[in-house]
């Protein structure tokens, strides 16, 4: 019996966009392409008559911006949602909008050389429309030892970018941190987790897989709602209690250790499993350096990116928290990270606030 096919429907003003995501999907076995509006009056018109079960949606467009037209979909019929939007600036203050209002994933799309680029990151696109066709989009608007395996094929592990620790890292000491890796669905999850902390609480290093531009315009929005102080990480920043620190996009995060005192490193390197920040560079980072002085937190996310470094901070002593299935959008990262027996507790995203605090 033949698996039903995923159906899109693309909202995008521009012709360009709509018609080389038009061929890319048409060519997707496992998608269908229900059809494409040049903004969402004409989107619709068309879900009055058939309801896909992915949207594809352009976030500044002519008679209805995105951000209304999401709205309105979220509060009468929820589903997924992935934002295509051009990688300006002012693109990723909008997007970060959608994020928050409910849609699963970010694409970005460059201002010039648009149909070269959507043809290359067509994998990109695919992935995040399965991934968004099995999220579970009630979530986005809530608030034993095993081997370590190797990463599948064609994926860079944390070896290129630090090599694995060895021996123990430094004895208890009064600093403690926490390290926290999320992807897909985890913007809403850490503005859940982050908004509950106390201003006293312990350093925070965190890894949130989005596009560059958009970090900075995530992390100031939640300086803006939360107790404690929330921004992009710089080189050298000391990692200090009541403060998250937030991996820019494009360059890799790790922690390193200074006598007693814990700093963050900005790096550039390869990607690692396809991601950069990559979820696993930072918590062997600080597996290396932190171990029983750290928590490690693995939060909702497509993919495995973070469940290799899970094991690695536990097998060095750290606390293990990954959040579970019925609260996450996707439970892809937590999941792999438990069926490594790398998380010593499974806790929905309102609890997690409490092993932060609590270690």
């Amino acid at each position: 019996m033949p698996t039903k096919k995923i159906s899109v429907l693309l909202v995008d003003d521009s012709a360009v966009v709509r018609q080389v995501l038009m061929a890319i999907l048409s060519d997707t076995p496992d998608i269908h392409v229900m059809g494409a509006a040049s903004d969402p009056i004409f989107a619709m018109d068309k879900l009055a008559r058939e309801w896909p079960d992915v949207i594809v949606l352009d976030v500044e467009m002519p008679r209805m911006d995105g951000i209304t037209f999401l709205k309105k979909i979220m509060s009468e019929r929820p589903t997924p949602v992935v934002i295509c939007s051009s990688l300006t600036q002012k693109g990723a203050e909008t997007s970060l909008q959608a994020l928050s209002a409910g849609a699963v994933e970010i694409i970005t799309k460059p201002t010039t050389g648009l149909k070269n680029f959507l043809l290359e990151s067509a994998a990109e696109l695919v992935a995040a429309i399965r991934a968004a066709a099995n999220s579970n989009v009630r979530n986005l608007g809530k608030r034993t030892a095993s081997p370590v395996p190797v990463a599948p094929a064609g994926k860079l592990t944390a070896d290129a970018i630090l090599p694995a620790a060895s021996g123990h890292a430094m004895a208890q000491t009064t600093e403690r941190i926490v390290a926290i890796g999320t992807s897909t669905g985890g913007t809403q999850a850490l503005e859940a987790v982050l908004k509950a902390l106390p201003r006293v609480c312990p350093g925070i290093v965190i890894v949130q897989h989005m596009p560059e531009k958009f970090t900075a315009s995530f992390a100031e929005r939640l300086n803006s709602i939360c107790a404690i102080e929330v921004r992009e990480a710089r080189n050298n920043d000391r990692i200090l209690p009541g403060l998250a620190l937030i991996a820019p996009g494009g360059k890799h995060l790790i922690v390193t250790r200074s006598g007693a005192y814990y700093h963050a490193q900005v790096i550039d390197g390869p990607q690692v499993n396809r991601h950069r920040p990559s979820v696993d560079v930072l918590f062997r980072s600080v597996a290396k350096f932190a171990g029983k002085n750290a928590t490690g937190i693995i939060m909702t996310g497509m993919g495995d990116d973070g469940a290799r470094g899970l094991k690695e901070m536990l097998d060095a002593g750290a606390a293990t928290v990954a959040q579970d299935e019925a609260s996450c959008v996707v439970f892809g990262m937590p999941k792999e990270a438990i069926k490594l027996n790398a998380a010593q507790r499974i806790m929905p995203l309102e609890h997690i606030h409490q092993a932060i605090l609590n270690g």
